[in-house]
């Protein structure tokens, strides 16, 4: 009898640690575990990316475009003159974001909604993707000859934004995108514009990484003499700062501006140097795989 006891005391804590064992099996197959940093910024150089603010954190950006290398030493190539953009960024919960920014280039005032409508997970048969919409609205305050109604100065645009995180260094996303201007600048453009964006980042460290930025507009929509935005950057993630150095053909950095009516060439050197800078001020402790 004593044997029996003996081999009943060895085996309950063993089937109680079998079945511990197969609850925390079936937990982690059933928990769903979230990609996070498929880019490190909420734009990723001049266009948005999938990421949204977290709840209440709120992203100061400060985004800055020197004029034309090809200016030449008389300019210090591009660096006597600028134009700036800053923009606050706030996070009402983990998937939607407002965001206002104000650009002395045409002196525009924007507004944006941005929400993350799904998230890719961990495991890709589940979500293999992200996708999240972006819609806004873009108005001119410049003073022109002839003067223009408010209505006249006014721009839409709309997006879906679909990225997937390949491994822990590289991301692309898929951009296609519709503006609408109610008033165009050049005469025979289209006032509702159809294009899509290509981007990607590759990780080179773990706190730096190269992004790409490339903006197809389908063809008759322009002016022969607007070209394609095309953008390289470099981003350095410092603490709550995200630093990025880059070179892009547009001088403009709203919709609007660098998508539909960008007018510098990379083959004639119209490129601009400058930096995008955004601080994280947080509000409430973020747990990464919570939305």
């Amino acid at each position: 009898m004593k044997q029996i006891y003996l081999i009943l005391l060895f085996l309950i804590p063993q089937s109680l640690k079998a079945q511990d064992d197969l609850m925390d099996m079936l937990k982690d197959s059933t928990e769903v575990i979230y990609k996070s940093a498929t880019f490190k910024a909420n734009r990723i150089i001049n266009g948005h990316s999938v990421e949204t603010v977290g709840k209440k954190n709120l992203d100061f950006v400060i985004s800055h475009r020197f004029d034309r290398l090809n200016n030449g030493f008389n300019e210090f190539f591009g660096l006597d003159a600028a134009t700036i953009r800053l923009g606050l960024e706030y996070g009402l919960n983990d998937r939607l974001m407002i965001g206002i920014g104000r650009s002395s280039y045409q002196k525009v005032y924007d507004y944006f909604g941005k929400y993350r409508l799904f998230r890719q997970t961990s495991n890709s048969e589940k979500i293999p993707l992200s996708l999240t919409l972006v819609s806004g609205y873009a108005i001119r305050t410049q003073k022109t000859s002839p003067s223009l109604s408010s209505f006249d100065r006014g721009s839409y645009f709309g997006q879906f934004l679909l990225a997937r995180k390949f491994d822990a260094g590289f991301s692309l996303q898929v951009s296609p995108t519709l503006i609408h201007r109610n008033r165009p600048d050049a005469f025979y453009d289209s006032e509702t514009v159809f294009s899509t964006g290509f981007a990607g980042m590759y990780k080179i460290s773990k706190r730096a990484s190269i992004n790409g930025e490339y903006n197809y507009v389908l063809a008759n929509q322009i002016d022969d003499n607007y070209t394609n935005n095309f953008s390289l950057s470099l981003d350095l993630e410092t603490g709550g700062h995200i630093f990025q150095l880059l070179f892009t053909n547009s001088f403009g950095m709203t919709e609007r501006q660098f998508i539909t009516e960008t007018n510098g060439s990379w083959g004639k050197g119209d490129i601009h140097f400058g930096f995008n800078i955004s601080r994280t001020f947080s509000f409430e402790k973020k747990n990464k795989n919570k939305w």
